[in-house]
Formats: C-alpha cells, structure tokens, sequence
C-alpha cells in the first residue's frame, strides 16, 4: 500500500506551492480518514451475513422448487437455510432427533473465500493507521492488523452467535461452543492474514521469514494442491466411469427439474468432502460409507446406500484389481517431482538443507492433509449413516509417510546433480585458469 511505501525525500517548491496533492498522498489520506474499530467489526459482520444471507435465498427457492411450496413454511426454508450455514461452522445440528455432524465443505470455502475477500478490503482500508514501512524497519511495534483481525473476528462471531439464537429450535439445538470456536479459527485465520496482505504489512514481515522455512512451506503448499488436485481427477474419472448408475439413481428418484436443480446444488456443497474421501482412498486407508463398511485400495465391502448419484463414484463390491494397490506409489512419486522442481528452481547446495526442504515439506503438507480430512466427515443421518468418513488417522500416517520420503528423495537427487555439475564447472574453471599466461 501506498501508505507503508517510504515517502520522496522532498517535492519541489513548485509542487508545494501549487495546493495540488499526488494520487499516492489522497489514496493515503482517504486510507487513514477510515477509522479502524468500525471498519473491521463491520467487514467481519458483512463477511459473515453475505454467506448467511445466500443460504437463506437459497432455501427459499429450494422452497418454491420442491411442490411448489406446498410442504412447510417460508420461516422454515429460513431456518434450514441458516441450519445450512451453521453447519458450514462446525455447528451440529439435530434433525428429528439425530444429531448431524458433518461439514458441508464446499459451503465453508465459500465462507472462507469471502472472509478472505472483505479482510482483503479492510487491509486496504486500514493500511494508513500504524507506523509507516520505515518505522516498522526501525523495530516500532505495529498492532494495526492484530487489533483489526480481532475486531474482524468478533463482529464475525456476534453474527454467528445471531444466527444460531434465532434459527433454533427446541428439536434443532445447534452446538453454541463448536460454532464460536469454529468462526474464531475462519474468521481469525482467514480474515487476519487477509488483512495483513492488504494493508500491505505482509510484505514487510514476510523476508524476515528463514528462507528454510519459505522453502519447506513452499513445498507443502505445492504437494497439498496437487494432491488435491489429482484427487479430484480420480473422482471425477470414477464418477464419468459409473455415469449410468447415477443416470439410473436419477431416474428411480423421479424428480422434476426444481427438485434435481436442488440436488445438484447439495452435491456441489459436498463435492470437497468426496475429494477428501477420493484422496484417502489414493493414500491407501480408504474411507466408510456406513456403520461395518470400508472402501480401500484392497477391500470393498459395502451395504445399503442412500439414493444419492454422487455415491456412483464407489467402486464395485469384493475384492479389487490388481493396480488398485500400485496407487500408493502416486503419492511418493507425486512428492518427489514437486520436491525435485522446487531444489532445481531454487537450488541448495547443501546436503542438510535439501534433505529438510525436501522431508520436512512433505510431512507438513501430510499433516495438512490429515487436518482437513478430519472435516470431512461425520453422521450424516441415523442408523448406518451415523459413521461415514475417512481414517483420518490412517491417512496421517499414510500420508506424512508417503509425502516424507518422496519428498525427500526427490530433494536430495537433484541436489546431488546439482553439486556434481557444480564440482565439474569448478574443475573446469581451475583447468582453464592453469593455461593462462603467467600462470603455472
């Protein structure tokens, strides 16, 4: 931000005299008019009504879509709408008795991105209270974005805590301590470092950074997103692979276009869930689908299932092929190119440096891993579906393991091309200077 940039040492006299200000001193100016406790409580509450307040429309149509609203009321499309979004935090709801559990994941990336976007627009907003970039460089504390990141929370909280009094019932109960602590951790997570990187302090705190630790988080990052990402191709290959079964399951439903309009929502506010199954499935542990099944790279055994065309993706029941079992070589070998890609963009010649880039990225993007898959699942309604999910801890270890060594193999190969091309540049080197004149 123009704010923490060091100012021009002096203007001319002409442009003092002239009454006229640049763009960088009005930009700056209307950045500190913006007071800081109002600004962030508010971005806070507006990044958590605007999600609320989608889900609240969004029930309402689901509404009108299903029998043309002839079953229940406008205020209970409202309360489910916003049952929808408690769920999103973390908050267990009871639905006719049963106390559901999981996570609708792709509603809270929702929430995620737009806490990310509003503490963005309080970062910029901000950025002209504190001490400048040169200040901050001579050692002044600077609180502005720890003060505007708590009032973001909190005013990100008190809609939470809002939204939960008025949407429930004596039957629903949603969980009050599961749904603060879950919007402190989003709202404090996501919206500070928003707010850090707007107001432009990231910038100057982040060199002070070791460049081992930007390194070995570099590494992570990069395995985690492909990892993601190759998970979500296999789903998708699974679920193209299975296509009639979940034409057929559309089929017995016997919906019309609002009710399927309706499912294809439901399935896309789950679909990072199913990612994080595909993914556990990839490590090797598998996942559950109801209370005594498991789906894994070497066993299948699976019972009655909820009609739902998301679930074509499952493979076949007994005992699976052949190269089902080679898919735990995909995570090493995927760790090790990542690995081998970073030492090789940003090369060290170290053996130990390499080897703790290399090891120590892939444990944390293993750990990283385990902690959102632990979102994953949960009771999803009564009976069997009281159990589904994946073996997180199974995946942990799986996943630090396979990540860990990949990565480290792949670090410490190519740092071992790189030195031995570096120990033949040298002797070349020596072997041309011992020919110049002069010398012997």
């Amino acid at each position: 931000m123009t704010s923490l940039q060091s100012p021009p040492a002096r203007r001319s006299s002409r442009s003092r005299g002239s009454g006229h200000r640049t763009d960088a001193e009005l930009r700056r100016d209307l950045a500190t008019q913006r007071p800081l406790v109002p600004t962030a409580t508010l971005g806070g509450a507006i990044a958590a009504g605007g999600p609320l307040l989608v889900c609240l429309a969004l029930a309402v149509v689901g509404w009108f879509l299903t029998d043309a609203g002839s079953q229940g009321t406008p205020s209970g499309a409202l309360r489910v709408g916003a049952h929808g979004w408690l769920a999103a935090h973390g908050s267990t709801v009871a639905v006719e008795g049963i106390r559901i559990t999981a996570i609708p994941l792709g509603l809270t990336l929702l929430c995620a991105w737009t806490a990310w976007r509003l503490g963005h627009r309080v970062g910029e907003s901000v950025s002209g209270h504190g001490p400048d970039a040169d200040r901050i460089a001579d050692g002044e504390r600077d609180w502005t974005v720890p003060l505007a990141g708590a009032l973001f929370a909190v005013g990100y909280v008190v809609v939470a805590v809002l939204a939960a009094a008025t949407a429930a019932t004596a039957v629903s109960a949603p969980s009050q301590p599961r749904l603060v602590l879950f919007s402190l951790l989003l709202a404090g997570g996501v919206g500070t470092t928003a707010i850090a990187f707007g107001s432009g302090r990231a910038a100057i705190w982040l060199p002070a950074v070791p460049a081992a630790v930007r390194d070995v988080a570099l590494v992570a990052w990069r395995v985690l997103r492909a990892w993601l990402a190759l998970s979500a191709l296999l789903l998708a290959g699974a679920f193209v692979w299975d296509f009639s079964t979940a034409a057929n399951v559309v089929s017995q439903l016997h919906a019309d276009a609002g009710a399927l309009t309706l499912l294809v929502v439901i399935t896309a506010l789950v679909l990072p869930n199913a990612v994080l199954f595909s993914s556990a499935y990839a490590l090797g542990p598998g996942f559950t689908v109801g209370t005594g099944t498991t789906v894994s790279t070497g066993l299948v055994v699976l019972g009655p299932l909820p009609m739902f065309p998301l679930l074509a993706a499952l493979p076949d029941q007994g005992p699976t092929p052949w190269w089902t079992d080679w898919l735990m070589l995909v995570p090493v070998l995927l760790a090790f190119v990542i690995a081998a890609r970073v030492q090789r963009d940003r090369p060290v010649l170290a053996w130990d440096r390499a080897a703790i880039r290399g090891c120590a990225g892939g444990i944390v993007a293993g750990v990283a891993l385990a902690v959102v898959t632990v979102l994953a699942g949960g009771a999803v309604g009564p009976g069997r579906m009281s159990e589904v999910g994946p073996y997180t801890f199974d995946v942990l270890l799986h996943a630090v393991t396979s990540f860990g060594i990949g990565g480290l193999v792949g670090a410490v190969l190519v740092c071992w091309w790189q030195r031995d091309g570096a120990g033949r540049l040298a002797s070349a080197r020596d072997a041309v200077t011992s020919r110049l004149p002069g010398r012997r």
